[in-house]
């Protein structure tokens, strides 16, 4: 297993115990609303610097331009409202023929 995937699990772990603690330690009660929100917006933003780590390449230095299209189109996509299945499939779709025709 590569590291890439290493890395996914462990985030992937990462957030599900830190999902799971909150109703383990408190039982019934509700989280209180900061927690909730950190929470929530924990597994987005460890996702979002795995693609940009992928993205940027190690040492920041090999930037994919045809991945950056399809993010953008992703983007885009996804801000007219398109489901994320969708968008997904859009970003696959401009990088696979930009990375074809290249």
């Amino acid at each position: 297993m590569n590291s890439l995937w290493t890395a996914i699990l462990l985030v992937a772990i990462v957030s599900f115990v830190l999902k799971a603690a909150g109703p383990a330690l408190l039982g019934n009660r509700p989280l209180p609303p900061r927690t909730a929100t950190m929470i929530a917006l924990f597994a987005p933003a460890l996702l979002a610097g795995l693609i940009v780590t992928d993205f940027a390449g190690p040492g920041w230095s090999e930037a994919d331009w045809t991945l950056a299209a399809g993010l953008t189109a992703a983007t885009i996509s996804y801000l007219c409202r398109a489901p994320v299945l969708v968008s997904v499939a859009i970003a696959l779709a401009v990088t696979a023929v930009l990375r074809a025709v290249v």
